[in-house]
């Protein structure tokens, strides 16, 4: 076959002006050349299968072959770019357990034409192959449902949406914490310091607190911009935090303030992802955040699967399995994500499991993110420890250093303050060049915002024992604590009590993540409209009661069971309500379709 013709069978359906450029300049060349068309043969063959084959990660061993077979130069660098749209194009061939999109794939995206307008066919196809599920269908139909109420329609068979599909505290009750937002009130509009009444109104400790703030920023505005990885003195606030955490000291020249968890996550993966030869090792069940900015960013998700019979723990054996097989495809594994405390999934890594990771990374060469933002929600005998710690404790017996990408944010804990978009990061064993590329990419969007980093210098240095909001300060966060573990508590029970459901403990987060075993009725109900079964029951659900859940098939879980993540923030009388509305639903649902008590 010559190498035109090959060519043509490989990209026919896929790029045809990239196809036409190449053939165009390859035809005279590749049928010229007797000396190197007969060996050449079997390599066009299976090159013309490419379009077929899904393993386009190993496109290196197809560009050395092609030189060995002696195609001309020029013909060689048309073949790399050819193959290197393809694989933009054909991403996505490594095995995930759940389809998480049902827009058009991203194979059939053609580029658009002049003067076309945009459609799913023409937009970036990472854009249309990337879901979000926590804020998917449901939460747009729970929307209307919202609007709806608000405009008076009394025809629904509930009288308020309950939102359980996000950890969003102060949205469903949560009070914020008093001297927090004294500061933040203070910091904000500094003419309130001028005033009389000002320590009557805010304690002595926030105004002191609000001065300093304000003298660390330019200006003194919070209006203002501030340096990319942040204010400094917040910064300095931070590595003295992680030292207090840790005992081992912490660079605030390392430290990143940025908009929440998400935006350094996002970072990180932009760091390490350059095409669909790099993968990132991601739990299953996982937070969507990961594997939608892998997405983005042209990587390639590679999974490992949390034990739910050993109540989600790590399985260091399944990790190596999925990075085994990853390089066998020719993917290069860069990182690995680990969330502690878990979510969707809440349980909490013991200090042996992290060990494990810790020794997996050494030996592999592979970053470790550790998404640490649930580290205060702590409902268990296992207490938090951080990978940071961890790593430190260990280090002298490891072969060589593992790198380290740490977050925390203020959306969580009893801090509640999702709306602030406060977070950072912490890069350990990164070599000064590389960090200078992150803050090139923290330069792009010039500033986190201001008052996040208010916040979450206020988070890592709240009042000291002794100052006059301490006890305050302490009573607030021990009963919104307290309060988080009996809703887990309670929810898991009234979960555990329905028929064909078991939800694990909650030990950490703000989620439990209950399996459900769905009637075949239900499915077969599920296949007919095009959904995902847990889909199906979850939309049940909301159209039933007006609770919004997540369906497991949005995070990942092991071929064919079902699960759903429900969110232990509302009040604890509300938790009440949403656990008998679920039971009554539940049980109408089991038989509507049938039940499973008689398979």
């Amino acid at each position: 076959m010559p190498l035109p013709l090959a060519l043509f069978a490989l990209s026919l359906s896929l790029l045809p002006r990239e196809t036409s450029r190449v053939t165009s300049s390859m035809n005279q060349n590749a049928e010229n050349r007797a000396g190197g068309r007969g060996g050449a043969r079997g390599f066009l063959a299976k090159l013309a299968k490419l379009g077929e084959n899904r393993l386009l990660g190993q496109r290196d061993h197809w560009l050395q072959a092609a030189s060995a077979l002696r195609i001309h130069s020029p013909d060689l660098n048309r073949l790399a770019i050819l193959l290197s749209r393809l694989e933009e194009i054909r991403k996505g061939f490594y095995h995930t357990p759940t389809k998480l999109s049902s827009a058009p794939s991203a194979e059939k995206w053609a580029p658009s034409r002049p003067g076309e307008l945009p459609s799913l066919d023409n937009i970036n196809p990472r854009v249309v192959k990337a879901e979000y599920a926590v804020r998917g269908e449901i939460v747009l139909r729970a929307s209307e449902y919202q609007k709806r109420l608000a405009e008076g329609d009394k025809s629904l068979p509930f009288d308020e949406v309950i939102p359980c599909n996000v950890g969003n505290p102060q949205a469903l009750g949560q009070k914020p914490i008093t001297y927090f937002r004294e500061v933040l009130s203070l910091v904000s509009h500094p003419k309130l310091l001028e005033s009389r009444e000002v320590t009557t109104l805010f304690s002595k400790d926030s105004v002191r607190a609000a001065k300093e703030y304000l003298s660390l920023l330019p200006g003194g505005s919070s209006g203002a911009y501030s340096n990319s990885m942040g204010l400094l003195g917040i910064r300095k606030k931070v590595a003295k935090f992680l030292e207090r955490r840790d005992g081992y000291s912490a660079d605030p020249g390392r430290i990143f303030l940025t908009n929440g968890a998400s935006a350094a996550v996002q970072m990180a993966v932009q760091l390490l992802i350059g095409g669909p030869s790099d993968g990132i090792l991601v739990p299953i069940p996982q937070y969507p955040l990961y594997s939608a900015s892998i997405a983005l960013y042209g990587g390639t998700q590679v999974n490992y699967t949390l034990a739910e019979n050993k109540g989600w723990g790590t399985s260091i054996e399944d990790v190596q399995r999925a990075y085994d097989e990853a390089t066998a495809k020719g993917i290069k594994v860069k990182g690995i994500v680990v969330i502690n405390p878990g979510n969707p999934t809440g349980q909490c890594l013991e200090e042996k499991n992290m060990r494990e990771i810790i020794e997996f990374c050494a030996q592999t060469g592979t970053v470790l993110l550790a998404d640490e933002v649930y580290q205060t929600n702590i409902y268990s005998s296992t207490p938090f420890v951080s990978f940071k710690k961890a790593l430190r404790d260990v280090e002298h017996e490891l072969e060589r250093k593992v790198p380290l990408i740490s977050f925390h944010s203020v959306s969580k804990g009893f801090v509640g303050e999702c709306g602030r978009r406060g977070g950072y990061m912490e890069v350990v064993n990164f070599d000064e060049k590389i960090r200078l590329q992150l803050y090139k990419l923290a330069s792009v969007i010039l500033s986190p915002n201001v008052d996040g980093q208010i916040m979450t210098g206020l988070m890592v240095d709240p009042p000291l024992p002794n100052s006059e909001s301490y006890d305050e300060y302490s009573m607030e966060g021990a009963k919104i604590l307290t309060s988080l573990s009996e809703r887990a508590r309670v929810l898991v029970k009234a979960l555990n009590g329905l028929e064909g459901v078991h939800c694990n403990p909650v030990e950490g987060a703000l989620y439990a993540f209950p399996r459900i075993k769905l009637p075949p009725g239900a499915i077969a109900a599920a296949k007919k409209k095009g959904k995902n079964p847990d889909a199906f029951y979850c939309l049940e659900l909301l159209d039933s009661t007006g609770i919004v859940v997540v369906p497991g098939s949005g995070f990942g879980q092991e071929e064919g069971t079902f699960h759903f993540r429900t969110s232990i923030i509302p009040p604890l009388d509300k938790i009440a309500v949403v656990s008998e509305k679920i039971r009554v639903f539940h049980e109408k649902f089991m038989q509507k379709y049938g039940g499973i008590r008689s398979l």
